[in-house]
């Protein structure tokens, strides 16, 4: 589970934040003492703490010799640590109750399945900042889908924020094909793929958490451990099952090791972002994630070696404004045209003074 789901799933349990009996904590610290100023503090810095970790891993592991063709089961044994995980929480909650019908978990794993397989990966084909890139453009397949499927309308900032995003998306990846020694257009469709499968499995875990009343953790332990199922077979049909465990079991140090540091450090920022919706809201904990992604993007180019262009930075730069643009078009859903002439004007009249007339006495 991505955080931009998280922060989808975290208007389900909105109500529990008012609530005198229900603890803040990050992790197992409790800041509920804390103000609101100091907890996003300690949110945020968990937060790039261990998303940065968690990109640092995910990249350096593709830098492994013969690591390329190993993305489908890095994310088996990923879906096996989250699995992990996810039932190490229930127990810690005391969590036995199944909600969400097993039907939807076999959906929802499929989603998450396309969404994790296809992003991890994508990184054997693509440098690491293109794909973080195109992680930040999931509004496009979001609206493309919502204008073809239920006629939906957007307004001028959300359309605006669409047109950046592409227009950033188009020039990042032209700089990339150009000046990267490892471009190949398969890492392109299989990040669209892991967009397209995210941008869909949102809309069914927000219904599904609201329909069934169902926790965060039940969602992440029934669809990565039924997803694991899924991949299990798929790699052992394909014979790519025993090719992983062959190739891992030569450096057992360098990939078990680092793959649980990835699934670790992955596991552990859902949470904190998590806490970050409730104490502070969705759109903060938008604001610190796009920040967070930005700084991966700049510690990628400096922490592994890799051509740089200025056309990467001004093409970021469009990415950026893009989702600036969409966030908020959340906070003024009525924004359009008009306003940006009002606004236009407003700051003609800041720039060029008006003249002053000269009276002259007769």
């Amino acid at each position: 589970m991505s955080s931009t789901q998280i922060l989808i799933n975290a208007d389900v349990d909105k109500k529990l934040i008012n609530r005198k009996d229900i603890g803040i904590q990050i992790l197992c610290f409790d800041i509920t003492h804390f103000s609101q100023n100091i907890q996003f503090v300690l949110c945020s810095v968990a937060v790039f703490f261990f998303y940065l970790l968690y990109g640092y891993m995910q990249e350096l592991l593709f830098t492994l010799d013969g690591f390329k063709p190993m993305g489908w089961y890095l994310t088996l044994v990923q879906f096996a640590y989250y699995s992990l995980f996810g039932w190490l929480e229930t127990k810690l909650k005391r969590e036995s109750t199944r909600r969400i019908p097993m039907k939807t978990y076999f959906v929802l794993a499929l989603l998450t399945l396309g969404t994790m397989g296809f992003s991890n990966s994508s990184l054997g084909y693509l440098n690491y900042p293109t794909q973080v890139i195109f992680k930040c453009c999931k509004l496009i397949p979001v609206m493309i889908g919502s204008v073809l499927l239920q006629s939906k309308r957007y307004g001028f900032l959300d359309v605006s924020a669409v047109v950046c995003m592409c227009v950033g998306l188009v020039f990042f990846t032209l700089a990339d094909s150009q000046v990267s020694p490892i471009f190949d257009v398969i890492g392109v469709v299989m990040i669209s793929c892991a967009l397209l499968c995210d941008a869909v499995i949102g809309n069914v875990q927000e219904k599904s958490m609201k329909s069934y009343k169902a926790s965060n953790t039940e969602v992440v332990l029934y669809s990565y451990a039924i997803g694991f199922a899924y991949l299990f077979i798929i790699l052992a049909l394909t014979n790519n099952l025993f090719a992983g465990v062959a190739f891992f079991a030569k450096h057992p140090v360098e990939t078990y090791g680092y793959a649980f540091i990835f699934s670790a450090t992955g596991y552990l920022g859902i949470q904190i972002v998590l806490t970050l919706v409730r104490t502070c809201g969705a759109l903060a904990a938008a604001t610190v994630t796009t920040a967070r992604k930005a700084v991966t993007i700049a510690l990628s180019f400096l922490a592994f070696t890799k051509p740089f262009t200025i056309q990467y930075f001004w093409a970021g730069c469009i990415v950026v404004l893009g989702i600036y643009l969409s966030v908020l078009s959340k906070r003024h859903k009525n924004f359009g045209v008009r306003d940006v002439v009002q606004f236009t004007d407003k700051i003609k009249g800041f720039v060029v003074k008006p003249k002053r007339k000269i009276i002259t006495s007769v």
